[in-house]
């Protein structure tokens, strides 16, 4: 299939779809007028927010085929807005942007990050433009979902696939879904003119770009639109960082392989020469410094995750609250970043409390000091007695799939017994915190999230 008409830059397409939603919550657009929302998770990693930009970019005015309605890519942060502080806070994905749109005429300039604000939408953003309307009844809406498969406040309605964000006045109705994690049972049953694709791969932009390509919507061509070059870089972006360029064996999938086959001669298309390794490594270093400027609460929330798991026992009691933090430093460096263990565990204590967590998790992703190898720290910390024991059973159960070891700082931090020292004070019930070396590194929270759920599920 052709698409039948030229693609627009980047740019163009982002600025026409904040048009469209601008329109749609000012109440002028009817619902058969009205956007489809691309929602990624709320971690808003490289690979939630390209994914929704690139099935956003592709779908737009084309999906569905019989009546085409134009797409809005959502970024799920619900306290940064689109501006200097998303540049500050995922400067990783403004690097794969900038080197993506490198040659071209119509480059989205980012330096300050003011001009975000004229072409990403976050879900803060969405909140606040909502306000004025406050007195008036919950907006309705359709969305696709990316990089997640689930919404997180559920409709009482089963498998009416409708939901809605925290702190957004919108209830979705989700039409679709691209996703690389466990399936949580929240889909509806879906059109097949709408994207329905759950696989487990590296990246879930791998994903995107298969259903685009078997869609229709990103064909293969000797002939390379200009505009489609940027696209295909900023695809590729998240795919080789969720991979590690390609070379995790643990995470690399035929799906990973195949969609890079497909967007490398596309971001070659006019420089030949282009050098993907040193892409990979631009990106790969800012978001390994991105994390230098944040503080301790900022590192914790930058790429987090949270579930509410029923206890099937027990099913008159509240969910267990669940959150694991992902961040790609080790702990003796988050500890330095606090200053002492003590503050450290302070500052985790206080980010679970605000959400009312019974179990937080962080685990962490690093190289080693001496060997230079790719290693992971978990760290768990139970705020309640039913968090204690959803641990207990977890470290039970899981510690030998997960490899979980004594811990050793291994990236020749002096902070090493300082942490130790601390933690081992820290059985002070309802509270209870330990840390381990994971050995097996290829278990990452996409395999760690259901092993604890499972073991809250079980009280």
């Amino acid at each position: 299939m052709r698409l039948s008409s030229p693609q627009p830059t980047l740019c163009q397409f982002l600025e026409s779809a904040l048009r469209v939603h601008h329109r749609f919550i000012s109440g002028s657009l009817s619902r058969a007028e009205s956007p489809i929302y691309v929602i990624g998770n709320p971690s808003a990693d490289l690979d939630s927010i390209i994914s929704a930009l690139i099935y956003s970019y592709f779908a737009h005015n084309r999906v569905p085929r019989d009546s085409p309605r134009p797409h809005v890519p959502v970024i799920n942060l619900d306290n940064v807005h689109a501006g200097p502080e998303l540049r500050r806070l995922r400067p990783e994905f403004i690097k794969a942007l900038q080197l993506s749109q490198r040659n071209t005429q119509e480059a989205l300039e980012v330096e300050d990050g003011s001009a975000l604000k004229e072409h990403f939408l976050t879900v803060a953003d969405f909140t606040t433009q909502l306000k004025p309307r406050s007195s008036e009844s919950q907006l309705q809406a359709d969305s696709v979902l990316v990089d997640w498969n689930a919404l997180p406040i559920r409709s009482s309605d089963t498998r009416s696939g409708k939901g809605s964000l925290p702190g957004l006045s919108v209830e979705f109705t989700v039409l679709g879904c691209i996703d690389h994690h466990a399936d949580e049972g929240f889909l509806p049953p879906i059109s097949t003119t709408q994207p329905n694709f759950v696989e487990p791969t590296g990246s879930c932009t791998s994903l995107v770009v298969t259903e685009l390509e078997q869609m229709g919507l990103w064909p293969k061509s000797d002939t390379v639109p200009a505009n489609e070059e940027e696209v295909a870089r900023l695809a590729m972006a998240s795919i080789l960082i969720d991979t590690a360029n390609l070379n995790n064996k643990d995470k690399v999938t035929s799906f990973d392989t195949s969609a890079s086959d497909f967007l490398l001669p596309k971001a070659t298309s006019t420089d030949p020469s282009w050098d993907v390794t040193h892409f990979y490594k631009e990106i790969y270093g800012t978001k390994q410094n991105s994390l230098d400027l944040l503080t301790v609460d900022e590192i914790l929330g930058r790429d987090y995750k949270e579930w509410a798991e029923q206890p099937t026992r027990h099913t008159d009691q509240a969910p267990v609250q669940i959150g694991i933090c992902s961040v790609v430093k080790s702990v003796p460096w988050i500890v330095r970043k606090a200053g002492k263990a003590h503050a450290f565990l302070k500052d985790l204590k206080a980010f679970a409390s605000e959400r009312e967590l019974d179990v937080v998790a962080v685990m962490t992703t690093f190289s080693s000091a001496d060997k230079g190898q790719f290693s992971r720290e978990l760290l768990v910390y139970g705020l309640s007695d039913r968090g204690v024991k959803a641990l207990e059973i977890f470290v039970s159960d899981s510690r030998s799939q997960l490899g979980l070891v004594e811990w050793q700082s291994l990236d020749g931090s002096d902070h090493a017994q300082d942490i130790k020292d601390t933690l081992d004070a820290r059985d002070d019930s309802p509270q209870w915190t330990r840390i381990w070396v994971q050995t097996n590194v290829s278990q990452s929270r996409k395999q760690v999230a259901p092993l604890v759920r499972q073991a809250a599920a079980s009280l």
